[in-house]
């Protein structure tokens, strides 16, 4: 094992899912985990298979595409889910089960009702059973930020007898300082030897889920956890980008230690989660927020143009992010020098389908809008991508409205090559449009949240609309995602995606149910 190298586990699609108003579908996640194969991701944790079908077939699905990251599942130290997760990752050449049972004297009395001896008997099975399905297994001590240390080495000592080969130390609710999770691994980490690798998974409820990971790679640990923004239970997990960089730009501290990230590509991958999830980076995030590499203090400006490093440490083409870039195109543009530019932008394996739709709808954009910026471009190559599986497909929107009149809607969609059309009244403008189209294809859907940003500035912005849809009671609400110049356009196109979204997992399940068992 090369003792310089840390490991870069992401739970992006597992803990970051997690995140209120951050659930996937399952091409979305498979979307999410190519990109982050691309970025070099070292082990992607794609999802608790046991947790639905819908978890299990993402899981198996992302196994059977991934090649070149460890694709591992979650599991509880319990036999079905051990099974679940063995199952789904079987169709990855590299694979791994995560299981875990808390050791904290908090969650043992209270959620447990276990005894240490009866916590370590559970752990030790839960390994025993991982390894008949894996050789790679993982094991967590959950809260072992709460944990006593005498007690987590005998658990350590267990399940690694078992056949752990990684031990992950997860500051479960974010309570450690970085000098005690620096204690604390430092003296576990020693205590394990080279009979595993030290994991962290430090969450951010006192804001210090970075600098705790940080103070854990200098302790010993040598797999962090993390997720793409940071996303995550509560106040979600140490980002990515923010650790990774931490250990690339201060080489005067970390010395040899190195990670096998692209990092390039961290922008293009902030960027597309935010997209699928409709969570977006506060603006001043690092790394990754609209801010992170802009100066309007006089002084900062004057420093940054004589000299770089006054006032940036990295460079922002080290995470890929292209400053003051307008795309050199415009509506006499060809569909090479189009092709070209995404290109660019790190989009290079674009189906012709989805490319020859991008690009009459960057024709049609360039009639409308004066300036068109990499964003732009990139939210039309995306918005592509997660609107593939058109079910249903908006043909046509009038919308009429004032003060004193009744909102309505006219609506046209093409349904199995024919197209429908009706009209009618609502509340307020969305609200006729979304009855109207619910009476169109016949599933009543109920909004759960609504989002819509402005992609780039001025007042012919595009509109980037995400909205989360439920439409029966036994499954999640799904995402859908519309972009258009008309917000409202964009929003029917939004409802629309969530619909499909919808269906398009109903009807893989539905045929792949035979395979879970």
């Amino acid at each position: 094992m090369d003792k310089n190298k840390i490991i870069v586990f992401d739970t992006t699609l597992r803990d970051g899912e997690q995140s209120p108003g951050c659930s996937m579908n399952t091409e979305e996640k498979i979307r999410v985990a190519l990109q982050l194969e691309k970025l070099g991701v070292d082990v992607i944790e794609a999802g608790f298979a046991a947790a639905s079908p819908g978890d299990f077939d993402a899981v198996s699905q992302i196994a059977k595409i991934v090649k070149n990251s460890r694709i591992c599942s979650l599991s509880r130290a319990v036999e079905n889910d051990i099974k679940q997760a063995g199952l789904a990752v079987s169709h990855s050449p590299k694979h791994r089960i995560h299981t875990f049972i808390a050791t904290s004297p908090i969650h043992m009395k209270y959620k447990l009702k276990m005894s240490e001896e009866e916590v370590i008997k559970r752990a030790i099975h839960a390994v025993e059973y991982a390894r008949t399905f894996v050789d790679d297994v993982e094991f967590s001590l959950e809260d072992a930020g709460r944990s006593e240390i005498s007690f987590m080495k005998e658990v350590m000592d267990a399940v690694i007898n078992a056949g752990a080969k990684t031990i992950n130390l997860p500051d479960t609710v974010g309570y450690r300082l970085p000098t005690e999770l620096g204690a604390m691994v430092k003296e576990l980490s020693t205590y394990a030897g080279d009979r595993a690798i030290i994991s962290v998974h430090n969450h951010n409820d006192l804001g210090l889920a970075t600098a705790n990971t940080l103070a854990a790679v200098l302790n010993g640990a040598r797999q962090i956890e993390v997720t793409i923004n940071g996303l995550g239970e509560r106040a979600g997990n140490s980002a990515l980008e923010e650790a990774v960089m931490a250990i690339k730009v201060r080489k005067d501290v970390f010395g040899d230690l190195y990670t096998s990230i692209n990092t390039p590509e961290i922008y293009a991958t902030s960027r597309l989660v935010a997209t699928i999830t409709g969570v977006e980076p506060q603006q001043n995030k690092a790394i990754v927020g609209k801010n992170a590499f802009s100066h309007e203090s006089g002084i900062h400006q004057d420093g940054v143009l004589k000299h770089q490093e006054t006032y940036e440490i990295m460079k922002p083409s080290d995470v890929g992010v292209i400053k003051d870039s307008t795309l050199i195109l415009g509506k006499h543009s060809g569909r090479a020098a189009f092709k070209d530019k995404i290109a660019q932008l790190g989009f290079d394996k674009v189906s012709d389908e989805q490319l020859n739709s991008a690009f009459e709808r960057f024709k049609v954009l360039a009639d409308k809008k004066k300036d068109i910026t990499d964003d732009d471009v990139r939210m039309l190559i995306t918005d592509e991508a997660l609107n593939h599986d058109k079910i249903y497909e908006l043909v046509g929107l009038q919308i009429s409205d004032c003060s004193s009149g009744m909102p309505t809607a006219a609506v046209s969609i093409k349904f199995e090559g024919e197209i429908i059309k009706d009209a009618g009244l609502g509340d307020g403008t969305m609200d006729a449009i979304f009855k109207t189209i619910d009476r169109l294809t016949g599933y009543s859907g109920e909004l759960k949240d609504y989002k819509v940003i402005s992609v780039s500035e001025g007042k012919d912005a595009l509109a980037k609309v995400t909205t989360r849809v439920s439409f029966d009671d036994t499954t999640p609400a799904f995402v859908g995602h519309g972009l258009s110049i008309d917000t409202m356009l964009a929003t029917a196109n939004a409802y629309i995606g969530a619909l499909n979204s919808y269906l398009s997992q109903k009807n893989r399940l539905t045929k792949n149910c035979g395979h879970q068992v």
